[in-house]
């Protein structure tokens, strides 16, 4: 049996809206869009991180990891029930939690502001850090207009911190040196 390859256009945002998982329709600038659509741009860039020959297997399977996370944050946050599954469970921050632990545990002590860059692959995972506190702030805002789940935000939270750790992690992995801040210089 062959399923029928779906149309990619609509047409139906074709007035500056788009549908939610429930059918309504909001504007494409809504809140809700913000949010949801930084996840998928943070998603994207995670995606473009894992891709440079860098990372290592262990460590790009934690990036795919997070992808599927991201992406049921995504269904989540484009569902405007209020009864809606988050997608992200305690277990979930828990595991992240411990993925931090493991790269950070690999990394020699910090004393030093360290600026983005180094290898192409610590300076990809920078832009995702920074996209995922965009995104950060596009939840909570949406928070304090309507109820969000607080996993998601404590995952995104602890996410950026991950994505720290695993950009300096891959300098080291590429033999790589840091960059560190100069003040004043």
């Amino acid at each position: 049996m062959s399923v029928p390859k779906s149309i990619l256009y609509t047409g139906g945002g074709d007035r500056g809206t788009t549908s939610l998982v429930s059918g309504h329709r909001i504007a494409k600038h809504h809140m809700r869009i913000e949010a949801y659509g930084t996840v998928d741009e943070l998603n994207s860039h995670l995606g473009l991180a894992g891709a440079y020959p860098g990372l290592p297997a262990e460590q790009k399977k934690m990036l795919v990891w997070i992808q599927n996370k991201l992406f049921d944050m995504g269904a989540y946050l484009a569902n405007d029930n209020p009864d809606a599954a988050p997608g992200i469970s305690d277990g979930d921050i828990i595991k992240l939690e411990s993925m931090i632990d493991t790269v950070d545990n690999m990394l020699p002590a910090l004393n030093r502001f360290v600026l983005p860059g180094g290898c192409i692959e610590s300076g990809q995972l920078h832009v995702a850090r920074t996209v995922c506190r965009r995104a950060e702030r596009r939840i909570t805002a949406l928070a304090e207009a309507t109820p969000v789940n607080a996993r998601v935000v404590v995952f995104m939270n602890r996410l950026s911190d991950f994505l720290f750790a695993l950009a300096r992690y891959a300098n080291i992995c590429t033999n790589c040196d840091e960059i560190f801040w100069e003040k004043n210089c």
